[in-house]
């Protein structure tokens, strides 16, 4: 495959059953955390591939023979008839990534993944867009390509304009480009159409500082609420009443591909908050951050962090596997960041694997949006390394953690004095498990192992979405982006870094790179021991 020269180059139902958890280790197994060394033997990979396989088959099983969509989901025994019947920018762009890697560990031919690339490409190429800004809606029919204003279950769609939904596609893309030189007309064709400047708020601090990216736009009024305002060349769009205001959400793929195109300036990647600043004005958070004021690029920054079992972590929004490392699969963050993500990746892993353990003792880990196994679809996450007062939960049961904010408010749960909570059914999602390997390969081999053969959470198409870990429900169904998500971990593990290589050279590595480089987190152990030593 083209890929493989460049490298060189380069050098819904449930089971109910009852279980004992096995003896998943939560530490000390000698493993080599940092990206370029997997830890992994020869037993492993071979398992790695066998996971892939079944993986690549939900994409099979989802996807249009005629458009080269995939649907957003599927059921759990790949039954082509329980496609959704919608699909989104982000599920294209896993689909398209995806088919790369597949090429790339052999579980499809080369002349398979062109044509199915370019299938793909065609159809998308074909799609309507958002004519002043090149971007694409966020739901369409995935059997004809048509713009959805109707769900198949009749409720109505006012049509969006997402901009991390249009940043991960726009990742596959390039991925596409630089892997399959044939195809790198037709991928650039339509990066070109698309403005990621459209979602950039220049005048957000009335130029007194960059501005930051809105969550999207509609193009028409929707039903709900919307903040009225124009594009550069004068269209009249309603965006989104709120910015992604922290760095440390997936949104920041946004950012990465606004500045590696001319499009967003270098210095909004330093506009958004690592926390919130660590006064009582925020208390309304449940852990007061600690940290200080660094000035990169003439911008004041507050390089923040939570306090957790020992670590200072630099929080997601929800305290999820998902915001923490989806980025890093495209961008060699922890490479090009030693003293900021290089830091903050490892621990926060780290801290999904003590949570789990040890903190709530469910004998598993791994916590990231998925699939609920009592409903449709929820956010899953460490409480206490995220920054929502709502909460992104580990447990079916919503257990809260708010330990207060020391001088400003007292705690609710728990208590000073008083026990950690008792958490209930803890759900875990295997893309999250997968997203851990380059970090911790030992114990998410393990995780993921125990998923597997204690749980039995895993058919035809690999890994279900998720599974509650106590009661063993599971969500038999797959997802176009967690399925996704699955397959880019074990692109990189597998095949030396490819999405990587593929996606942050060129233009990405000049004009990020500086950027993550000159960056230095307040993460860390508390005690002062070094995170890769």
């Amino acid at each position: 495959m083209r890929l493989r020269s460049l490298l060189a180059a380069a050098s819904a139902a449930c089971l109910l059953t009852a279980f004992a958890a096995p003896a998943v280790a939560g530490g000390g197994r000698g493993e080599d955390p940092r990206p370029g060394g997997t830890g992994l033997t020869r037993a492993d990979r071979a398992q790695l591939q066998r996971y892939a396989k079944d993986t690549w088959k939900s994409f099979d099983a989802m996807t249009d023979k005629t458009t080269g969509l995939p649907a957003d989901n599927i059921e759990g025994d790949l039954d082509t008839a329980s496609r959704s019947g919608y699909t989104s920018p982000t599920n294209i762009g896993a689909y398209l990534w995806s088919t790369v890697v597949a090429e790339e560990l052999d579980l499809i031919s080369s002349r398979e993944a062109k044509t199915r690339l370019k299938q793909t490409l065609t159809t998308v190429a074909g799609m309507e867009r958002h004519e002043a800004s090149g971007m694409y809606y966020n739901w369409y029919d995935e059997a004809t390509g048509a713009k959805l204003t109707t769900f198949p279950g009749g409720d109505p769609v006012d049509p969006f304009l997402s901009s991390v939904d249009n940043g991960w596609f726009a990742a596959a893309l390039m991925v596409v480009k630089a892997s399959e030189p044939s195809l790198a007309p037709h991928a650039e064709a339509i990066l070109a159409g698309m403005d990621f400047g459209a979602f950039y708020d220049l005048d957000q601090f009335g130029g007194e500082r960059p501005g930051m990216v809105f969550g999207g736009f509609w193009a028409d009024p929707p039903a709900g609420t919307a903040c009225p305002g124009t594009l550069a060349d004068g269209t009249e769009v309603q965006f989104t009443c709120h910015h992604y205001d922290i760095l440390n959400s997936e949104p920041r793929i946004v950012t990465y591909i606004g500045i590696a195109r001319g499009q967003i300036p270098a210095e909004a990647y330093f506009a958004t908050s690592r926390t919130f600043p660590a006064s009582c004005d925020w208390s309304w958070l449940e852990t007061r951050p600690v940290g200080e004021m660094q000035n990169y690029l003439g911008i004041d920054v507050f390089e923040g962090a939570f306090p957790y079992r020992g670590m200072n972590i630099v929080p997601t929004w929800g305290g999820t596997m998902f915001e923490e490392l989806m980025p890093d699969l495209f961008v060699p963050e922890a490479t090009w960041g030693p003293k900021s993500w290089g830091v903050n990746h490892p621990l926060a892993v780290r801290a999904q694997i003590e949570h789990g353990m040890d903190q709530a003792g469910y004998g598993y880990w791994g916590f990231s949006p998925a699939s609920d196994p009592f409903a449709n679809y929820r956010e899953y996450g460490v409480d206490e390394i995220g920054m929502n007062p709502e909460g992104y939960y580990s447990d079916n049961e919503k257990t809260n953690v708010d330990k207060g904010y020391d001088g400003c408010r007292e705690a609710t749960n728990p208590l000073p004095g008083a026990p950690e909570p008792t958490f209930g059914d803890g759900v875990v999602t295997a893309h999250a498990g997968f997203l851990a390997l380059p970090y911790a390969p030992r114990e998410a081999m393990d995780n993921l192992a125990g998923i597997k053969n204690t749980l039995q959470a895993y058919g035809p198409g690999g890994f279900y979405d998720s599974v509650a870990v106590r009661s063993n429900t599971q969500a038999q169904r797959y997802l176009s982006l967690d399925q996704g998500i699955v397959m880019g971990v074990l692109g990189n593990v597998l095949g030396k870094d490819m999405l990587k290589t593929a996606f942050s050279t060129g233009a990405v590595e000049a004009t990020v790179r500086p950027l993550i480089a000159m960056e230095e987190f307040g993460s860390g152990y508390a005690d002062g021991r070094e995170v890769n030593p």
